[in-house]
């Protein structure tokens, strides 16, 4: 069987009609749902494109894996899906983006060129790359905020867009009078991208899909990784009118969330993009344009599925759609992503496995904790291997897929290292004391914030919106405590023997009798005989002192 891995990136959970969004429809997001399990509770393991992603692929929290912040390296070494599939006998490969940074110093420390195979392995998060483009040619005074190739650039260019960057000049941005209406500035947010619809960055991305697809010999996982709806918030015609501000839900937000704020939220509602969004014009204008983005994800995504089912591929391919993190949209007084509110750190995940033991689960909902680093464990056992447990972190969501009773996780965790932030400047904290965790056991979240802080707590049984702070005062201390119980019994996991499995652990018990070492023996009799017979044979000289 083949994975189809699809990622959206900044896509909230609640942006699709199957999760009832009351005016975007998502037929084609509907359809998979239809046929597979859509899950109501899965958790990134850090609300930021780079961490998130690097839990993703590694199946690992980001204290383990260290790369907890965009730009961050993945250290040389951590063993990624791709490391996993490829000993299980399948393919791993990447079309789109990753935001992986690689770990040049560990690299050139090992002598490893990222010419050679296992190099290129290395500096792409454990894929072979069909395509790779991190979507993102920002430009400035001191150049490009990407500093590698841009095949998508070069595509358009191709197509006859003329401009040295038409990442910037065409596919995000406008005319206004015949100047460019850059999309990085919100007034521009309901003009059309001055592009060519075709031409612009999720239909070119669904076609390199399809090229691959029809060349790929099975099995394969293929990550397509679509840097949409993320910002630029600007999309092209017809997609940019499609949507008004009549569209536009309310802000979910509410007056006591400003009332003796935590100090890290009340930093981060006094953010330049928190203080956008909380303009309702900025809302009125992004937020069609957001979804217009999402339509236009949608209908890519039946071009895939029509594909698919036209070369024959449908009954033997597994398609899992999901996230790297949401996107506040102006909800609880922020814009973008970074805390722990369910509009950031929660994520649409919808899985279809076209096995005849997922039968009986199609078009159900699955409403237990998962995580994000529950995929990897998954397509692992897709693929027939073994799942590594001492290395992976996550959880086979299999069960949950054929219907098979299975324990369920009794809290998510999240974590979010801000240390690159103005906010952590702001606060007045050291870089290594701006780290935030979140536990969420199903109805209590917990936000916990190193740096000497007071917890934040949720309950989302009787709060659902997340608005009433709890631990403002000491009356759910009891929660709080248990809460913390949790963050502790997580902390003292086993994450870092990874090169040692239990089951190798538990072979390895009496090795070393059997070759010989024998300490602490009284006369031999305590051990079988055979284990003493090279130590008890006819020695043919003597050497000891003479009396």
């Amino acid at each position: 069987m083949n994975i189809l891995f699809i990622m959206y990136d900044q896509l909230r959970f609640d942006y699709l009609s199957c999760a009832g969004h009351p005016h975007l429809k998502t037929p084609n997001f509907d359809r998979v749902a239809a046929k597979g399990v859509r899950f109501t509770n899965c958790y990134v393991q850090s609300p930021i494109c780079g961490a998130s992603r690097m839990s993703t692929y590694t199946g690992r929290y980001t204290s383990s894996h260290g790369a907890q912040w965009n730009g961050f390296p993945l250290r040389v070494g951590e063993q990624t899906m791709g490391d996993h599939l490829r000993r299980a006998g399948m393919d791993c490969w990447l079309i789109g983006k990753t935001h992986m940074k690689v770990d040049a110093e560990g690299m050139a420390r090992l002598g490893l060129s990222p010419d050679s195979m296992i190099g290129a392995r290395q500096a792409e998060c454990g894929f072979d790359v069909w395509v790779r483009d991190d979507g993102l040619w920002a430009e400035g005074p001191d150049g490009f905020y990407d500093e590698k190739r841009s095949p998508y650039n070069e595509f358009l260019n191709s197509q006859g867009y003329a401009a040295e960057n038409p990442w910037a000049d065409h596919a995000n941005a406008g005319l206004d009078n015949g100047t460019a209406a850059s999309g990085w500035m919100f007034e521009n947010a309901d003009k059309p991208a001055n592009i060519r619809e075709e031409d612009s960055e999720t239909p070119w991305l669904t076609s390199e899909t399809i090229r691959f697809m029809d060349q790929a010999k099975g099995p394969w996982c293929a990550h397509v990784s679509y840097i949409k709806p993320h910002w630029p918030y600007i999309v092209p015609a017809p997609y940019h009118d499609m949507f008004g501000p009549e569209h536009v839900p309310a802000a979910s937000r509410h007056a006591v969330e400003r009332e003796d704020p935590h100090p890290v939220y009340g930093a981060y509602m006094g953010n330049k993009v928190a203080a956008a969004f909380q303009n309702d014009d900025v809302r009125d204008k992004v937020i069609p344009a957001y979804m217009g983005l999402i339509k236009q994800c949608d209908d890519q995504l039946g071009r895939l599925l029509d594909h698919l089912e036209s070369i024959g591929q449908d009954k033997e391919t597994m398609i899992v759609l999901t996230s790297d993190h949401g996107d506040y949209l102006g909800d609880h007084w922020l814009g973008e992503k970074d805390l722990f509110h369910d509009p950031s750190v929660k994520v649409p995940l919808i899985v279809f496995d076209p096995r005849a033991q997922a039968d009986n689960t199609r078009g159900t909902t699955c409403d237990a904790l998962v995580e994000a680093i529950d995929l990897a464990p998954t397509f692992v056992e897709t693929a027939d291997g073994t799942v590594a447990d001492h290395i992976l972190e996550g959880r086979s969501l299999v069960p949950y897929l054929t219907g098979v009773d299975t324990t369920d996780r009794r809290y998510a965790i999240s974590e979010y290292d801000y240390s690159s932030t103005p906010q952590c400047a702001k606060l007045g904290l050291e870089p290594r004391d701006a780290r935030l965790f979140m536990v969420f056991d199903g109805r209590y979240k917990l936000m916990h914030a190193e740096g000497g802080f007071r917890p934040m707590l949720f309950d989302l049984d009787t709060d659902p919106d997340e608005f009433d702070d709890l631990a403002k005062d000491d009356t759910h201390q009891s929660e709080i405590d248990r809460l913390y119980g949790y963050l502790a019994e997580w902390g003292r996991r086993m994450s870092q023997r990874v090169t040692k499995s239990d089951a190798e652990i538990v072979a390895s018990r009496g090795a070393s009798l059997r070759k010989g070492v024998l300490p602490f023996l009284n006369d031999g009799n305590e051990v079988p005989e055979d284990l003493t017979e090279r130590y008890r044979s006819t020695v043919s000289q003597d050497h000891t002192p003479e009396d």
